[in-house]
């Protein structure tokens, strides 16, 4: 079989130009929004090859038994959360992801919502635009010199680590584990690093095994001078209690662009001043979704070929 005469779904929204550079070697079945997922596989599962899915979104066990001709699946970022990896591999089912594809922008994403946080860049842009000007205002905080926290020094952490460089910051991070090719000061808990530093960048992979590792002792060890910004996944902080700590003053204020909400507003972040509000687009650029698209492609020809593919999972 050839990839183009492979049936693919498709369970990610994307722009017209995108979904037709995959409908070039694809034969395609768009289902973007969950209620589409359930009709195509119900009405095209038997004639499926390939999904193409998100982290976000997944494929149960229950979905891949619908679709007995199924090869191979590809989450289109880093994470894949809610993909059962273990039926899909009892199957035999090849497993790919996008890890690499845009790392560089969600780390610039990150940078961004940490300066647009401490330096309070929509409020002032606000100001200006209703004929304010700087007068009675408190200055906004600095980010120079500061001590970085990183929760998940993968990939993405790593490239996170590299920008905050140049703002001379000093980088400590909480993994599973020390890693032992980098110079930077480990913790063994989030609290323990979140004591340590004046700011925290979430950038773990979410599920279960990181499920509210942000939680009210994080945010009372972070402090009233801290600063959060999650880029991983909604589901690693606890929404409830960071919207209490940022009325509280807690800590300063959070900059995030995922939530345990999606695709619904956070509403009990909602009109607080200190939080940074983003919906979800971190990963995202045209120079990045160029990216993970070329990697899915070039994952189901490698698939397809028998040849080891590019990011297995």
């Amino acid at each position: 079989m050839t990839l183009a005469r492979r049936r693919c779904l498709v369970l990610h929204r994307f722009s017209a130009a995108h979904l037709a550079e995959i409908e070039a070697q694809l034969d395609v079945i768009y289902a973007p929004d969950t209620a589409q997922q359930a009709e195509a596989i119900a009405t095209h599962g038997k004639d499926i090859d390939i999904v193409l899915t998100i982290g976000a979104r997944g494929l149960t066990a229950d979905e891949m038994d619908a679709m007995p001709r199924l090869a191979f699946v590809c989450a289109l970022g880093a994470g894949y959360e809610r993909l059962d990896v273990d039926a899909a591999r009892a199957r035999g089912i090849a497993l790919a992801n996008g890890a690499g594809a845009n790392d560089a922008c969600v780390a610039d994403h990150a940078m961004g919502l940490l300066l647009a946080v401490t330096r309070q860049i929509p409020r002032l842009d606000q100001r200006v635009r209703e004929g304010g000007w700087r007068e009675g205002l408190p200055p906004p905080a600095s980010v120079y010199g500061k001590r970085l926290g990183i929760i998940g020094l993968g990939t993405i952490g790593r490239q996170i680590a590299r920008r905050a460089a140049g703002f001379d910051l000093a980088i400590g991070y909480h993994n599973r584990r020390p890693l032992s090719d980098v110079d930077h000061a480990y913790f063994d808990s989030a609290a323990a690093l979140a004591q340590w530093a004046d700011i925290l960048i979430v950038a773990t992979p979410g599920g279960a095994e990181t499920r509210h590792i942000v939680n009210a002792d994080v945010l009372q060890a972070l402090g009233p001078r801290g600063y959060l910004v999650n880029i991983a996944r909604g589901s690693v902080v606890d929404t409830a209690t960071l919207a209490q700590a940022l009325r509280d003053g807690v800590i300063a204020g959070a900059g995030l662009d995922v939530y345990e909400s999606e695709p619904d507003a956070p509403a009990d972040l909602i009109g607080l001043h200190n939080v940074v509000l983003t919906p979800h687009v971190a990963g995202a650029s045209p120079e990045a979704i160029a990216a993970t698209v070329a990697s899915f492609l070039d994952n189901a020809e490698r698939q397809v070929a028998g040849r080891p593919l590019r990011t297995p999972i």
